[in-house]
């Protein structure tokens, strides 16, 4: 009997310290895979503080675009007025048609043309001549404009509004600019805290995997300590059963036999002690 129990007692052992070994090493792979999902959700909060950074950065640019886009259409406006009013007074004065500067990009354009194409000789006196008349209309044209004052005037003030737009016109592109910028960095900070995100849940998911295993195995080692227990309870106890003379009492081992018998008929769960019972009313 002694034996037997002693033979149990170290199976149980063995299958214990598996479980405790297995149980230990789960434990690590979970307390890893926990360091690296904190990490990664560290890194993902900082990424989501950088991407809302360069929003706030984008949002002020673009504030600038809409101030500037703002001022430069109200100026435009002014200097539009002023226009149309020169070219009623241009037309009052018999200066309507091209302006001086259109007239000028026009004279670019052919005198580029003679730079750089070969032309028949026929083609080039044309050109050569409709050079020399633009050149002709311009100077006329500066002449009657010095000599009317009002129309000279306005377009100065006109020119001089337009100009202004201009400036509001160059920094609304470059407020744009710099809007795209941090919009564009704001988009890839907010991707790699996607990224970092999605690398913590695979993480977590691999915590709660080794997690419930670990339990599982520190449910069977303390389940076999149990066992362990109980053996080594009725290893220490005295041996019973037994009449004055030392023999054993075959009644009450018969009585303790068909207990354990109903016991176990009736659905009852059967305990080490139950099953050394059993064993001593063998003998």
């Amino acid at each position: 009997m002694m034996k037997e129990l002693q033979i149990r007692k170290n199976e149980l052992k063995i299958i214990s310290d598996e479980a405790r070994e297995k149980r230990n090493q789960l434990n690590s792979e979970a307390s890893n895979y926990a360091n690296i999902r904190n990490e990664l959700n560290n890194k993902t909060k900082e990424m989501i503080e950088v991407a809302q950074e360069y929003k706030a950065k984008r949002d002020e640019a673009n504030e600038e675009v809409s101030k500037n886009k703002e001022l430069r259409d109200n100026i435009n406006a002014k200097a539009n007025k002023l226009f149309s009013q020169a070219d009623s007074l241009r037309k009052d004065s018999n200066l309507d048609g091209p302006s001086i500067k259109q007239l000028k990009k026009q004279l670019e354009s052919l005198e580029f043309t003679q730079q750089t194409t070969v032309q028949s000789p026929q083609k080039e006196k044309d050109l050569v001549n409709r050079i020399k008349e633009l050149e002709t209309e311009i100077e006329e044209k500066k002449r009657k404009l010095e000599e009317n004052t009002d129309l000279k005037n306005l377009l100065e003030e006109a020119q001089k509004i337009r100009d202004e737009a201009s400036e509001y016109h160059n920094k609304l592109n470059e407020s744009a600019k710099i809007a795209q910028e941090y919009h564009e960095k704001m988009i890839a900070a907010f991707k790699e805290a996607d990224s970092s995100r999605a690398e913590s849940d695979a993480a977590h998911k691999n915590f709660i995997k080794a997690q419930e295993a670990a339990d599982e195995q520190h449910k069977i080692f303390v389940e076999k300590q149990q066992e362990i227990r109980e053996i080594e309870r009725e290893m220490g106890k005295p041996k019973r059963s037994r009449d004055s003379q030392g023999t054993f009492n075959k009644a009450e081992a018969e009585k303790d036999r068909k207990d354990i018998i109903d016991k176990f008929k009736d659905g009852g769960t059967l305990t080490v002690e139950d099953l050394m019972t059993l064993q001593r009313s063998k003998y």
